[in-house]
């Protein structure tokens, strides 16, 4: 399949990925090869929320690296709302990432600090996040594996990155580790958090049914060389709940996405 290319339209740039590619043995072969992928202000202001789909090994958490600013490609630019990017953009990771010997309150206040923003107002706005994310009265406790649940540390690890209001937040399959239930409620808690915040969310996962669920839009890359093969637009509504995932188009959504992953994958699901 042909890489997917992007229209420019009117509306104002937020995120673009242009011309990526990644080579480790001088261009022999690339692992990604002409990504491209650009984030629209089609919304006027209510931020996106885009997941990224594709088997493993296609560069899906690579390419996050580099929006994060924590790897640089062999070519290729960043850009945010038009001009290019060199910072660090806030990422919150599978594997637990909260400092241990820090209590909750003092992981989500560590970004502020770290930018010389710590003040009584901004411990407020900690706490207020706390109690966004449903850890207000676990402040005080150590955020360890051994005092907290995993889906309590990854509510930690997403408080820490929204604290500062960033205006993009990545997400490489923070619920991965999590049971099923545990895992749907957080999918409930990120919804509500992401209506509120009005970020760029990109979040990759390989979890089909959990991406339909939460995507604006959704993008599937191949690999060898990795790049994005198909979008789709999520057309559900802008709230979503339990009962969102038994609408006829949701299903329907789910099993269009499943297909291509399949055809993808060269897994033949009829005969």
């Amino acid at each position: 399949m042909e890489a997917t290319h992007f229209t420019n339209t009117a509306f104002p740039d937020l995120l673009e990925v242009r011309d990526v590619n990644q080579t480790y043995d001088r261009g022999k072969t690339w692992t990604i090869k002409d990504f491209n992928l650009l984030i629209e202000d089609d919304k006027k202001g209510l931020g996106q929320f885009i997941v990224i789909l594709g088997k493993s090994g296609c560069g899906k958490s690579t390419v996050l690296k580099y929006i994060a600013g924590l790897q640089k490609p062999t070519s290729g630019q960043i850009l945010i709302n038009e001009k290019p990017f060199h910072g660090n953009i806030p990422m919150v990771f599978q594997k637990y990432s909260s400092i241990p010997w820090l209590t909750v309150l003092e992981n989500v206040l560590l970004p502020l600090k770290i930018q010389g923003q710590y003040n009584k107002e901004h411990k407020a706005k900690a706490l207020e996040m706390l109690k966004a994310v449903g850890l207000l009265e676990h402040k005080d406790k150590y955020a360890q594996d051994t005092v907290l649940s995993g889906g309590q540390l990854q509510r930690v690890a997403i408080a820490r990155c929204l604290v500062a209001d960033p205006k993009v937040l990545l997400m490489d399959e923070p619920f991965g580790a999590l049971d099923i239930y545990t895992r749907f409620k957080m999918q409930l808690m990120l919804c509500r958090l992401w209506m509120t915040v009005n970020s760029i969310i990109i979040f990759v996962t390989h979890d089909i049914p959990e991406a339909v669920f939460l995507a604006d839009k959704i993008y599937i890359m191949d690999s060898n060389p990795g790049r994005i093969i198909k979008a789709f637009n999520i057309d559900l509504p802008y709230e979503r709940d339990r009962d969102t995932k038994r609408t006829k188009r949701y299903v329907e959504l789910v099993n269009e996405v499943e297909d291509t992953m399949f055809e993808l994958l060269g897994i033949q699901t009829k005969g």
